[in-house]
């Protein structure tokens, strides 16, 4: 049975006029609606062989208007063939408290003393954002996972992103800010190729800082960072999350400048290797939250 959807249709055929190839995604999914290779018929299109999506996918209106008129398709949008490097700002999982993918990649921006780039941008089912970029000539990039920071992904050649007007239950896919493509920055392009430095012995836990502030204070601090140093690889960020929230109730009682006590918690986090952006976005969330929520003191 044939079945209309001219909401997706017409997603569809604006994001091939933008010369960005797409391919449809199995309705109400995230899924390519196409066979895989060990269900490939070797027929039509695979007549030589399994074509993958990334090859089928098109700016074509007749193709596209062919195939969205067997189902309501959701819309995959080929980066590699579209010409696009896509960020993806990702939402913490399952509730987790902590910085989402735009708080830590606005914090790698301010260490950069770079402004957030004004590009297309669009909102995702889970409330995160892509960022859309044209791809560099120089490069052909590949997909990334974390290395620009925890929650912030990249997908260029073998990726593709749910495109603007696909709806799951989740909610809708929308474009937030309809402005040009701007080309990917140098910084970021810099960031994305580099070589990775040759693994070094994790250093000794290093001595607890010098602060000021009450003994409890002090005490607190030195074991929290302790706690951050030595915390597993997968729950490091959670780590100094839950860390420097529980001493920013002496900051906000005056026990301990707030100064020192990011300092000393970048420093636990940078040694434990997470990356200096999404140390300096958890801390100042945590902070900032524990200081809001704090209680006086004789009522802690």
């Amino acid at each position: 049975m044939v079945t209309d959807a001219p909401g997706t249709l017409q997603a569809a055929l604006e994001a091939a006029a933008r010369g960005w190839a797409v391919f449809p995604l199995r309705p109400g999914t995230k899924r390519p609606a196409l066979h895989g290779e060990s269900r490939c018929p070797r027929t039509r299109a695979c007549a030589g062989g399994h074509v993958k999506w990334e090859v089928r996918a098109t700016t074509d209106p007749e193709r596209i208007t062919r195939a969205w008129a067997q189902a309501p398709f959701n819309i995959g949008l080929a980066t590699g063939p579209s010409r696009l490097v896509v960020i993806d700002l990702d939402m913490p999982k399952d509730g987790t408290a902590g910085p989402t993918g735009a708080e830590v990649f606005a914090a790698l921006c301010e260490r950069v003393g770079q402004p957030v780039p004004n590009t297309f941008r669009a909102g995702t089912a889970s409330g995160g954002q892509h960022l859309y970029f044209a791809a560099p000539v120089t490069h052909r990039l590949g997909n990334s996972a974390g290395m620009l920071g925890e929650l912030v992904d990249t997908r260029a050649w073998g990726g593709y992103v749910v495109a603007p007007g696909s709806v799951t239950p989740n909610g809708a896919y929308t474009v937030l800010d309809d402005v040009p493509v701007l080309p990917l920055p140098g910084w970021l392009l810099e960031a994305l190729t580099a070589r990775q430095e040759p693994s070094r012995p994790r250093p000794a836990v290093p001595a607890a800082p010098r602060v000021s502030g009450s003994r409890a204070a002090r005490a607190a601090l030195e074991r929290e960072c302790r706690n951050v140093q030595v915390a597993p690889a997968k729950q490091a960020n959670n780590t100094l999350n839950r860390s420097a929230f529980l001493v920013g109730r002496f900051v906000a009682w005056g026990d301990l400048d707030r100064a020192v006590v990011e300092e000393a918690f970048q420093g636990a986090g940078e040694a434990r290797g997470l990356t200096a952006a999404e140390c300096r976005a958890t801390i100042r969330s945590a902070l900032d939250s524990s200081i809001r929520k704090a209680r006086p003191r004789e009522a802690a």
